[in-house]
Formats: structure tokens, sequence, C-alpha cells
């Protein structure tokens, strides 16, 4: 089994900031890409920022310059540091990790439970 325990969110004016955390743990063997999705309420879910092991990272639109995304590999944690944020990024928040453990040769998908965001004054 894999757990994705995420962290970080909360309540910020417009223009604060907030970093997130995810950390994976369990039946994992390599994790080739982790990201950031978020879903605001009545709207479909949307990326917002991925890394791969490598540290290739790819970004929405909406929120180059402001976002950024990292990872500690060693400790199978991705990070996103939201600034300047505004209240269109008010949603809540998913962790998903694209991985393979010990028993398929494949990759599999998992997502976390998600955190809210709030930005509001």
């Amino acid at each position: 089994q894999v757990q994705l325990v995420e962290s970080g969110g909360g309540l910020v004016q417009p223009g604060g900031s907030l970093r997130l955390s995810c950390a994976a743990s369990g039946s994992i063997f390599s994790i080739y890409a982790m990201g950031w999705y978020r879903q605001a309420p009545g709207k479909q879910r949307e990326l917002v920022a991925t890394i791969t092991s490598g540290g290739s990272t790819n970004y929405a639109d909406s929120v180059k310059g402001r976002f950024t995304i990292s990872r500690d590999n060693a400790k199978n944690t991705v990070f996103l540091q939201m600034n300047s944020l505004k209240p269109e990024d008010t949603a809540v928040y998913y962790c998903k990790i694209t991985y393979s453990d010990y028993s398929a040769p494949y990759h599999m998908d998992y997502w976390g439970k998600g955190t809210l965001v709030t930005v509001s004054s």
C-alpha cells in the first residue's frame, strides 16, 4: 500500500505565500513523477505543476512565475511553493505520484486526499 501525507494548506491573504508538502511512503519501488493538481468549487480538477525524477518541471500557465515545484527524492517528498497568491488560486490541492512497486513492472498513479488552500482577505 501507498500513503501520501499532504500538509501546508490554509487561509492566506491575497499576495501571500504558502508551501505545500506531500510525503509518499509504503510499497514504492520508484517514483517517476510527482505533481500537484487543484480543484476549485464547481470546476474540474486541473494540473498545477509536475516534476519528474530527473527534475524536469511543467507548470500551468496560470501559475508560472508564482509557483515553484521541487522534490526531495531521498525522502519521496514533493513541495509546492506558492507566492503572490490570488483569490482564484483558492481550491483543494491534490498531490499525485506516478510510481512502480516491487510486484509490478508498470507505472501506477496514486492520489492524496487533498489540502484546502483559501486565498481571501
